[in-house]
């Protein structure tokens, strides 16, 4: 309804602009005189050419007569023409008097009237502004490739099991942004929100919020974020090209000098090609889903080639990340197991390791064998981290160890915070334990 006011006041306002444009009298066009001042410019330079000597006396004379001549001729013809249609055109205007009197005022009034119909009929009018491009066809979305409808539909089933399911809150954010052609939602950003109370690193949700900062007008903040995750992020994650691609597109709209980014040392460089900046650029211009299936295609392809190059430890690492990033948490785990092999993995990849472990439990069902082993190994590298105190308390009860199992929940609610969605169901989990 505003949208429409609006587009009444507009072409209102044109009206009135245009009004004294309609009453205006076109003068009516005299040719003898346009003609007549011709001729009298050619007597003028024919006076010059003879005064500057480049003319002789006879041509010059000759010349004055024959345009004399065609000053009077063309008197005569207007004469009669002004004596054959006096009457009509006292009366009227011609034609292209009309066209051009009613073509200006009608074109400015066609055209806002144009714009608002094209505007309700393809625009959002409903949705918060995104003021920095089309909103559906420039956000990278470092998720992985699923039908919109599905990933929501199976976001909201985890959801009805677990409330707090810190992955299906992202992958539900996620989808609410997809459905909404890029626009991150309001629903979208309280599920991202809650998961990024236990996901605080999650490359997914991160890279989602900032969106919602950059389409809020907040390009400092959303920048901020970004630059963030692309330092604490593997040189060799498959979301960087297209991450750093958003940074220069929101930085350019706003306009907003980049810092240069500081190099990362988090990973050894890996031997498989990456994308050009030409590639880089030319997957940004991709439409959402489009963007997710290429990303899911070069994965796909780095996977192929590691089994050529079985020793190459930064490609598996890369993998595992890209894996892990998708969704594919299985292959992400199975990735980061082939890099251990080669060389023992650092906390940090450590607990990306596990994630890829656990994210594969139901919920209320035990870690695996191989989930725990790695949880033990991030454990006694970070004993205070909270993944590998929670599902190795978990393990522990279901071995009947118990104890083992109360020390670890207690610890970790020491560590929650106040509002952590998590600490009524750990405190539940504890009261029955001690029984």
């Amino acid at each position: 309804m505003l949208e429409f006011l609006l587009a009444l006041l507009t072409t209102a306002t044109v009206a009135a602009l245009l009004w004294p444009l309609l009453r205006m009298r076109l003068p009516a066009r005299d040719r003898l005189s346009g003609e007549l001042a011709i001729y009298r410019d050619q007597l003028a330079e024919l006076e010059r050419e003879r005064a500057a000597g480049t003319l002789k006396p006879a041509e010059a004379a000759a010349a004055r007569t024959e345009i004399e001549r065609r000053m009077l001729a063309a008197g005569d013809a207007a004469t009669t023409t002004t004596k054959g249609s006096a009457t009509g055109s006292a009366k009227a205007s011609t034609p292209s008097d009309a066209v051009q009197k009613w073509l200006p005022p009608a074109l400015s009034l066609f055209v806002p009237l144009l714009a608002l119909g094209l505007y309700l009929q393809t625009g959002r009018p409903g949705l918060p502004a995104a003021p920095f491009a089309d909103r559906g066809s420039e956000h990278p979305a470092p998720s992985r490739q699923l039908d919109v409808a599905g990933l929501l539909a199976e976001a909201r089933a985890r959801l009805a099991q677990d409330p707090n399911d810190a992955d299906a809150l992202a992958a539900l954010g996620e989808g609410l942004t997809l459905e909404a052609g890029g626009t991150v939602t309001q629903p979208a950003l309280e599920a991202l929100q809650r998961a990024l109370r236990t996901r605080p690193d999650d490359a997914r949700i991160l890279y989602y919020l900032g969106l919602h900062e950059a389409q809020s007008g907040e390009s400092k903040a959303a920048i901020a974020r970004w630059r963030d995750l692309e330092a604490a992020s593997p040189p060799d994650a498959p979301w960087l090209p297209m991450l750093r691609a958003e940074i220069a597109r929101v930085a350019k709209a706003a306009g907003i000098e980049l810092p240069p980014s500081a190099p990362s040392t988090q990973a050894p460089q890996s031997t498989m090609p990456t994308p050009s900046r030409e590639q880089q650029e030319a997957m940004a211009q991709l439409a959402p889903e489009q963007r997710q299936q290429a990303i899911r295609s070069m994965v796909e392809g780095l996977a192929a080639r590691l089994a050529d190059a079985p020793q190459d430890r930064a490609g598996w690492l890369r993998l595992a990340n890209a894996w892990k990033v998708l969704g594919e948490n299985a292959n992400a785990a199975d990735a980061y197991g082939r890099a251990d092999t080669l060389a023992p993995v650092d906390a940090r990849i450590l607990a990306d390791w596990a994630e890829a472990h656990v994210r594969q439990v139901a919920p209320g069902a035990v870690p695996s064998a191989q989930a725990v082993a790695v949880l033990e190994r991030l454990e006694k590298a970070e004993p205070r981290n909270a993944l590998a105190l929670f599902y190795l308390g978990v393990a522990a009860e279901a071995a009947g160890n118990k104890p083992a199992a109360l020390q670890r929940w207690k610890t970790l609610l020491a560590l929650l915070p106040a509002d952590a969605p998590i600490r009524g169901m750990l405190e539940e989990r504890i009261k029955a334990a001690s029984r």
